[in-house]
């Protein structure tokens, strides 16, 4: 990736980033989910965590009891809403059940795009560590989204060495989509779409108009484009989960997604099963918002949810490893003594060269901890020990 001007950003927090409008769209897409018939369960006494409902609407038992169904399918695809913590869980619930049943799994995630697969296969192969994973993987600059939600799930495919797929198509890609569409992309980036692009589903067509039409002074010129960066996203991970099931003819993968890409089918496994054909099961989190028959199952998430980050209290430069730029009045890092300016060398003992590692590293404290860094000052060498603010959910 040919990288931009270094952006300022907080510790814990991107901060002043202009993000893409797409970026906007993949935050709506869960209003796909939105039904008119609303599951009846739901709006009684609450179903406890791991319940499994049916496309019917009926309880079926729990998440445990389903796994041998579970384990006859090729692909497992499980949705998300990628902020939800308790969504995470039910995928990895999903994961490790597969795993005990004895399922020669991998496992494809969306929050990966496809040119960072060595990377993925270097952590899971324990050749390199978490934060040069997230380094490598560009996950602060291309997900965003809070690591600590996935982290589970890639640390428990790390200890039993359960391939980690890369499904997403380059973000380049569809940012340039969604500025003049597919047909506009010149025959280079064309060719990092699939050449098929199913447009036959009107029922999709329809739900991706509602979500659209949140938007206001949007015109039918920017439908069709956002329609394009949908089909992109849908397409590029429906190839890439056909690509590694056709070259590892034993494996089962467990697809981690937004729900918006799962419901009804109609995103990623309509299309998977138009390459490869098979079995799949969808699994969508059951909640106030989801209608039967969106899924085969809908199944009860826990409802947890993350701490609050932890934040130094520091605007940084990462241009030339990480500078302070500016301090926050208040904050642990004005209290200890932090300057703009300075140069940070290590938090806790371990280096920081990055932001990934400096955002890795944080993720291990809580606010309230005291943490001992490093740093460099008009050639000095200093330490400091501060205590960490708490980032707003």
């Amino acid at each position: 990736m040919v990288r931009g001007p270094s952006l300022p950003r907080e510790t814990g927090e991107i901060k002043s980033m202009n993000r893409p409008k797409l970026l906007a769209w993949l935050l709506v897409l869960p209003l796909l989910l939105i039904g008119c018939k609303e599951l009846e369960v739901l709006q009684r006494r609450p179903p406890p965590p791991y319940t499994v409902i049916t496309a019917e609407g009926e309880i079926r038992g729990t998440l445990e009891e389903l796994l041998p169904e579970l384990a006859r399918k090729r692909v497992i695809y499980v949705g998300e809403t990628h902020t939800r913590y308790g969504h995470h869980l039910l995928q990895l619930a999903v994961i490790r059940g597969l795993q005990r049943q004895g399922v020669d799994l991998a496992i494809g995630m969306e929050s990966f795009q496809r040119p960072y697969q060595k990377w993925l296969d270097a952590y899971i192969q324990g050749r390199i560590d978490e934060a040069e994973m997230l380094e490598k993987t560009q996950w602060y600059d291309r997900w965003r989204f809070d690591y600590r939600l996935y982290r589970p799930i890639l640390r428990f495919a790390r200890e039993h060495r359960i391939p980690v797929v890369a499904l997403n198509v380059r973000r380049e890609i569809t940012d340039e989509v969604s500025k003049k569409g597919i047909a506009g992309l010149t025959p280079a980036e064309r060719a990092a779409l699939p050449q098929q692009i199913d447009r036959s589903d009107q029922a999709y067509r329809e739900r991706l108009h509602r979500v659209f039409s949140q938007h206001q002074g949007r015109t039918e010129s920017d439908f069709q484009r956002f329609l394009d960066v949908q089909y992109s996203w849908d397409e590029s991970m429906a190839q890439s989960v056909a690509d590694y099931l056709r070259d590892h003819p034993g494996k089962h993968m467990v697809v981690l997604a937004g729900s918006g890409h799962l419901a009804w089918g109609s995103g990623i496994p309509k299309r998977v099963a138009r390459r490869i054909g098979g079995d799949y099961a969808i699994i969508i989190p059951a909640e106030p918002g989801v209608e039967p028959g969106m899924a085969d199952y809908l199944v009860v998430p826990e409802q947890r949810e993350l701490p609050p980050r932890p934040l130094m209290g520091v605007r940084i430069d990462t241009s030339d490893g990480i500078r302070i730029t500016g301090v926050t009045p208040g904050s642990g890092a004005e209290k200890a003594g932090l300057h703009k300016g300075d140069r940070l060398l290590a938090i806790g003992g371990r280096p920081v060269d990055s932001y990934a590692e400096l955002r890795q590293r944080l993720s291990e404290y809580r606010p309230g901890d005291r943490i001992r860094v490093k740093l460099e000052r008009e050639g000095r060498v200093l330490e400091r020990e501060l205590e960490l603010g708490a980032a707003p959910h």
